[in-house]
């Protein structure tokens, strides 16, 4: 049996995969963040030796050769971004500088105020006066700290894109499942179908014997039988849709109905589209659409209740309401009562909504949602057609 108690299984899968993804993402985030981490403190410690041999450089005697020494601690830090300050004067290390002398001082001095924000200056004192260091990270840092969110972000992406790529797949096999299932059933109809036709007209030979009434009836359900078989066997292709007068053919649909349902149903049928207005629609799979929600309706109110169906026209479009006073719908559920397999009776396929909607918005163009319900008080079903 199908029910809501699969897609309840569903959601704990993708929650369970969803989980299995963040703790992943956050050991990510976690490796590449002690990576940066280790990174700037190793910059940070190569920007304060620059400052220190800089500041041994000043303060040594003038006979001490510390020159060699200099260069090469200097040669060292080829990419981190380094300003010195002494006196208003501004010397830069691995920084584009402009050539107009002006412009350079008023450039280093705005980007000294940038690397302040971030990092405190190293003060240096040569002995003639203090000194600053400015100094920001390296563009390895920087792209570091942006390439797990991009690499988080192509993950995603590239998943999505493989979910719904197997989500199709999935679907269109589904699909083509249920289309070999309902050609069959079409097909194994057919034979015992012929059958009832040939009594049905045998019956009619002998109307003193047999109720002329009886056989109306039965050649009714015949004929009812032939839809559905027709039905059946067009499902995979597209359906037609010609000029139909809707509201006339709901309500002698619903005198059908009224006949094989409780007598304690009480049925209000309130038409408003004006008489002999034609609607395009398929008319079987219409009529299956409005028997579908009347038959779940009369099953919500367990036999006894009343049905309403009200049907009007407003700005080009033609709208079918169908209520009930049954148990009514939790408005968590009112999505979800249109998803394959999702059904609360013991014995329900969880196809009907499913199939009603395909019909409604893929074919007819239109829309079928649950327009109202409350547990204890009902259900309102819509239907939107374009006039």
């Amino acid at each position: 049996m199908l029910s809501g108690d699969l897609y309840q299984q569903k959601n704990q899968v993708k929650i369970g995969i969803l989980l299995i993804l963040m703790a992943f993402s956050g050991a990510w985030f976690y490796y590449t963040n002690t990576l940066i981490a280790r990174l700037e403190s190793h910059e940070e410690e190569e920007v304060r030796l620059y400052a220190e041999s800089l500041e041994y450089a000043l303060t040594s005697p003038v006979e001490t050769d510390v020159n060699f020494f200099f260069d090469k601690v200097v040669k060292i830090n080829t990419e981190i971004p380094v300003i010195y300050e002494y006196q208003g004067q501004y010397q830069a290390k691995n920084i584009v500088e402009p050539e107009n002398p002006a412009e350079k001082i008023a450039f280093l001095k705005q980007k000294a105020q940038e690397f302040e924000t971030a990092h405190p200056p190293i003060e240096i004192d040569g002995g003639l006066g203090k000194g600053y260091i400015y100094f920001s990270h390296s563009f390895l840092f920087t792209q570091l700290q942006y390439y797990p969110v991009m690499m988080l972000l192509g993950l995603l992406v590239f998943g999505y894109l493989a979910y719904l790529a197997f989500s199709a797949s999935r679907r269109s096999e589904q699909n083509r499942v249920w289309v070999g299932l309902a050609k069959e059933t079409a097909h194994q109809l057919g034979t015992p179908l012929s059958g009832l036709k040939g009594w049905v007209e045998y019956f009619k030979t002998d109307p003193d014997r047999y109720e002329t009434e009886f056989v109306l009836e039965v050649e009714k359900d015949v004929e009812r039988l032939e839809t559905i078989t027709a039905r059946f066997s067009n499902i995979g292709s597209v359906p037609t849709l010609h000029p139909e007068p809707l509201a006339q053919h709901v309500e002698q649909f619903v005198d059908y109905l009224k006949r094989r349902v409780s007598s304690k149903i009480k049925w209000n049928v309130n038409n408003e589209i004006p008489a002999g207005k034609m609607i395009p629609v398929n008319r079987n799979l219409f009529e299956w659409v409005v028997e579908n929600l009347c038959k779940n309706a009369v099953d919500a109110m367990e036999g006894i209740g009343e049905l309403r169906i009200h049907l009007w026209e407003k700005a080009g479009q033609t709208y079918i309401d169908i209520s009930d006073t049954g148990k009514g719908i939790p408005k968590s559920q009112w999505k979800q009562v249109f998803n394959p397999g999702f059904s609360t009776k013991k014995r329900g396929w969880g196809l009907g909504l499913t199939l009603a909607k395909r019909i409604i918005e893929n074919y007819h163009r239109g829309r079928l949602f649950v327009k109202a319900s409350e547990p204890g008080k009902g259900t309102t079903f819509r239907i939107t057609l374009p006039s």
